[in-house]
């Protein structure tokens, strides 16, 4: 990794199939209140959002798990493309991550669309009301409510490819792609085993940046 040839711009959109729960703070949880609240921005009026560092993340666990990688950091391949911090223990050194994942903001025509919706607990989002079932006594116990982004819900989505003089940009890309199928048969956020967070990417959009003065658009 000597130059940086290329940067491959990557926009598409993140559509909701089912309801998402990406963990806020609750430090502030008043009485009655969200038990556990989305992540929200707030310089965009609260509004929800989906981390970059989610979306990553996720397609990198599942990435080193179709991979049959025991620990984090164990495959070359993944640690090509996201990065490795030194390790003694597995004799790496630092490498950076050539994948740059941008925070997925709410598409203007969701964010209207929420906004205007009379059904939602709050604005943006909805309440669903969770509790643990004692199976001996056959009774529901610890009644709670999880702060969700309704299904439906569009956010949009990019992503940067660095790719560097000695990469093999084809293996990069293919693995980024295998990453994004990867993600969309699984989950984002907290409690996919109950249905949350099944999510769909839209058309991706291509853009390569080749000269110095196209990266600083």
């Amino acid at each position: 990794m000597k130059q940086l040839i290329k940067k491959i711009k990557i926009q598409t959109s993140i559509t909701l199939v089912t309801g998402l729960h990406i963990g806020g703070s609750s430090d502030n949880v008043e009485i009655g209140g969200i038990d556990n609240p989305v992540i929200k921005l707030a310089t965009r009026g609260n509004e929800p959002y989906v981390p970059g560092s989610s979306l990553k993340g996720k397609m990198r666990c599942l990435l080193e798990q179709a991979a049959g990688a025991s620990k984090v950091g164990m495959d070359k391949k993944v640690n090509n493309l996201f990065g490795i911090t030194e390790s003694k223990d597995q004799k790496t050194d630092n490498q950076p991550s050539k994948l740059i994942v941008r925070d997925a903001i709410l598409s203007k025509e969701s964010k209207d669309a929420l906004l205007a919706c009379d059904s939602l607990d709050m604005p943006y989002t909805e309440n669903k009301w969770e509790n643990v079932i004692d199976r001996t006594k056959g009774v529901a116990e610890h009644p709670r409510q999880s702060e969700r982004v309704p299904a439906g819900a569009v956010f949009n989505a990019e992503f940067v490819l660095n790719i560097w003089d000695d990469d093999k940009e084809d293996e990069l890309v293919a693995l980024f792609e295998k990453g994004i199928r990867l993600l969309e048969n699984d989950y984002l956020g907290g409690s996919g085993s109950r249905g949350y967070g099944q999510i769909k990417f839209g058309e991706f959009v291509k853009t390569e940046l080749s000269d110095a003065n196209d990266w600083k658009a």
